[in-house]
């Protein structure tokens, strides 16, 4: 038998299936989707099998395939052959993709070992009876050795693949004897043998129980390790050690919620879901429904469905809003069945969540984006929560759309796909528009309810409270009045950190990062000037470095000025801040909510990341510090990303039984997109909008692709993005519009000088196979110091 191998040697040469000779004794192991380790000019590297068959046309002699990695193949057929056709469309090597598919502890990791090769080798103090790990050499002079005992041949390199996946061992306590022996030894114990005497009538009186972890012994009945050991060496008890998965889900209740009536337009969406899982008929469906009118209650039943017809079911969620109270609900109607998959577990975790759906031990998934090459079969409903997040497409190298990667499940296992949000993205609605999508609309909330009132602040008119410019009187006297009523608060400034530059009033003198065009920001609680690009950190200065005046100031705001200036104002209120500065623990997020859920706060602050996905019954007032942040950047769907994050928080608020007020602060509240926020009008929005993309050749009129070329000297950046946009103009028609090359909005990044262009077009089919051209060229540009990024459907565009 003969394996097509993808080996993990990112680059155009490689990038293709070699053939290698499957021994016979590896014959039944190997599969499509196996990870294997194959032999590679000097190396060994590893790779996955895309491919089998009998014959070859190569005429030499094919080398032998070493080592099968993993027991069960990793990659599923349906995963090898996505990956396939992922290569085709989003300009990324194979490899790159198939890595993509697994979690990051998955991925190999290699080692280059220095041995002796000869007797006089062996007996030098050099090797001291080991192999010197090439990687950890970086003294001159051992280098210098190196070589000369390379040179002649009295060492020689060997690389070894590693798997860096290890999975968790927990002792586990069997019993070995009668129940009636056990009794005996109990009654022969002297009285002060406490512990053991426990492990005995444990033992006596839940003899079936066994066997036992050592976790389960310690916890339950306070034993320590040496009192197990104890017991296995006078005979009592046998050890083993065995295989247990890292539960991530630890702590959440499991008990099940009554199941919730479905009111007419939940169930009319339903049915048609529903039917379509029955026909097992590919369709994608986009759910419209505003802020709490239980679109997750339609994924819920929707999954209860596919699971009574015997399939599975994928939930994709943002990661920003995956949140506890989503998972909770999941696993609450579905239990054990449930895996998750985020950025937020341990590698552990990950890996173990990772196999439990491989060996089909789990029945519905719930992730964040990479969630979707969960390789989960027999899937018979997809779902994407939130689906105008851009946080489901990838901002690096594979670039994939988790959305595009769904629809193609959705096609290739014969089942929906349902896209939900209150705020569709452009793109999704007019495919319904176009009956592409299909179109469910929830227009009232599932409570009856009202939506919250909403009062636009004009920051130009108002009185300030504090000295910070921050907050308006008016929305601090609101948050005054709920906290004298025990009702909670959500507040949101769409940026993190305390002020965001110094500035000297002497000179004029801006601080800034010495390896990004962008300013420092100031963050009180590390002490520290923070860029948010490339992560260098610097003491706060007490003078300008510049001309030394101690005239300096810290302009600008961001969540921590804010929680300062709250904390001044309102001097008894609990606040809890939550934005990526907080939430780098593990189950941070977790505890900030559960916290902020138990009332044991009376204002939750924060970024996006409170805006979504959030249900806290005590919430009436919802404010917006300053909903201008992401109104002018230079991206054209800069509009549409504030009325998306202006309408989701708003409907943070008042989604029980208490009325809900919203306030929104902004310098520009004639802006259509804050106008139609206040009224989540989402319909109005789109007509809007999408005349204001029209006019500008925008999408979704037009497909779009992004070409990024960067490098250390600013001029060689430019000169290649100019080459590359001759090569597309002298073959691509009249009718695309190429934009560019010009410098990025930011030009400088982590030491990178980045030229961007920009190809807009309705119809060119010549487009994908001048743009792998250019993806394939990009590898000689490197040994220039270039490298060349090419993104089809950009989230942004700047």
């Amino acid at each position: 038998m003969i394996a097509q191998v993808i080996v993990d040697v990112a680059a155009r040469q490689t990038d293709r299936a070699f053939e290698y000779h499957i021994p016979s004794d590896l014959e039944k192991d190997i599969k499509i989707g196996s990870r294997v380790v194959v032999p590679f000019g000097p190396r060994k590297v590893q790779g996955f099998v895309v491919g089998l068959s009998e014959t070859s046309e190569f005429k030499g002699k094919l080398k032998d395939l070493l080592v099968v990695v993993d027991e069960m193949p990793p990659l599923t057929p349906e995963l090898v052959k996505l990956s396939a056709d992922l290569a085709k469309n989003i300009y990324s090597y194979r490899i790159k993709i198939l890595q993509a598919m697994l979690p990051w502890v998955m991925r190999a990791g290699y080692r280059k070992l220095l041995l002796p090769n000869s007797s006089q080798a062996q007996k030098m103090q050099f090797f001291k009876g080991d192999p010197i790990d090439l990687n950890k050499v970086t003294d001159p002079d051992q280098i210098k050795q190196i070589r000369k005992l390379l040179r002649n041949d009295d060492a020689k390199i060997e690389y070894v693949v590693e798997n860096k996946a290890k999975k968790k061992k927990e002792n586990q306590y069997d019993l070995v004897l009668a129940p009636s022996e056990y009794e005996k030894i109990y009654n022969t114990l002297r009285q002060n043998a406490v512990k053991q005497k426990q492990l005995l009538m444990d033992i006596v009186e839940n003899y079936k129980a066994y066997p036992k972890s050592q976790s389960n012994l310690e916890n339950k009945l306070d034993l320590t390790s040496s009192v197990l050991n104890s017991a296995v060496k006078k005979g009592w008890l046998k050890r083993k050690a065995v295989e247990v998965y890292r539960d991530p889900l630890a702590g959440f209740d499991d008990h099940k919620p009554a199941k919730i009536t479905l009111n007419d337009e939940q169930q009319n969406a339903l049915d048609q879901i529903a039917q379509k899982i029955d026909q097992q008929k590919s369709k994608t469906f986009l759910l419209e429904g505003i802020t709490g009118s239980g679109k997750t209650e339609v994924y819920l039943h929707a999954i209860s469905e596919a699971l009574a017809q015997g399939r599975n079911a994928l939930m994709l969620v943002p990661e920003i809003s995956l949140t506890p109270q989503m998972v909770r609900q999941v696993r609450a109607r579905f239990g054990q069945e449930v895996a998750v998959l985020h950025s937020a577990l341990s590698e552990g975790e990950k890996y173990d969540e990772w196999r439990r759906i491989r060996r089909g031990e789990t029945k519905v998934v719930v992730g964040a984006r990479s969630a979707v090459f969960a390789p989960l079969d027999n899937i018979g409903l997809i779902v994407i929560d939130e689906e105008h997040e851009s946080s489901y497409k990838q901002e690096t190298d594979p670039r994939y759309n988790a959305r595009n990667v769904a629809i193609w499940r959705s096609k290739y296992h014969h089942c929906p796909l349902v896209l939900g949000s209150a705020t569709p993205s452009l793109g999704s609605r007019a495919r319904a528009q176009k009956h592409v999508y299909q179109l469910l609309r929830l227009t009232k909330r599932a409570n009856h309810k009202e939506l919250p009132q909403v009062n636009l602040i004009d920051l130009k008119h108002v009185q300030f409270a504090g000295g910070q410019f921050d907050l308006s009187v008016n929305l601090v006297n609101a948050i005054k009045d709920r906290l004298e009523k025990k009702e909670q608060v959500i507040l949101m400034l769409n940026r993190r950190g305390f002020a965001n530059f110094m500035l000297c009033r002497e000179c004029g003198f801006v601080l800034k990062c010495p390896n990004c065009d962008v300013s420092l920001n100031l963050h009180k609680d590390t002490n520290s000037m923070q860029c948010h690009y490339c992560g260098h950190t610097e003491p706060i200065p007490q003078r300008c470095p510049n001309c030394q005046s101690s005239q300096i100031r810290f302009l600008g705001t961001g969540t921590q000025k804010v929680q300062e200036e709250l904390e001044e104002l309102l001097p008894g209120a609990r606040i809890l801040r939550m934005d990526v500065d907080t939430t780098r623990r593990k189950g941070s997020y977790k505890r900030i909510l559960d916290a902020f859920g138990n009332h044991e706060a009376d204002i939750l602050l924060g970024t996006q990341m409170i805006a979504k996905g959030l249900d806290f019954p005590n919430v009436t007032l919802v404010g917006v510090i300053n909903a201008d942040t992401g109104l002018w950047i230079s991206d054209y769907n800069a509009s549409e990303k504030t009325f998306e994050l202006l309408t989701q928080v708003a409907g943070r608020a008042g989604r029980a039984e208490k009325e809900g007020e919203v306030m929104i602060q902004t310098y520009n509240p004639d802006h259509y997109a804050i106008q139609l926020a206040k009224t989540q009008d989402y319909e109005r929005f789109y007509a809007y909008e999408m005349n204001v993309r029209h006019a500008g050749n925008y999408p979704p009129y037009f497909f779009t692709v992004l070409i990024s070329i960067a490098s250390k000297k600013e001029q060689n950046a430019a000169r290649e993005a100019f080459r590359i946009k001759r090569f597309l103009m002298q073959r691509l028609h009249q009718e695309t519009i190429i934009l560019g090359p010009s410098p990025s909005a930011i030009s400088r990044v982590k030491n990178q000088y980045y030229y961007q262009i920009l190809v807009k077009y309705k119809k060119e089919p010549n487009l994908n196979e001048l743009l792998h051209h250019v993806q394939d060229s990009a590898q000689e540009a490197k040994k220039y110091g270039l490298s060349i990024y090419i993104d089809n459907e950009p989230e942004r565009i700047m």
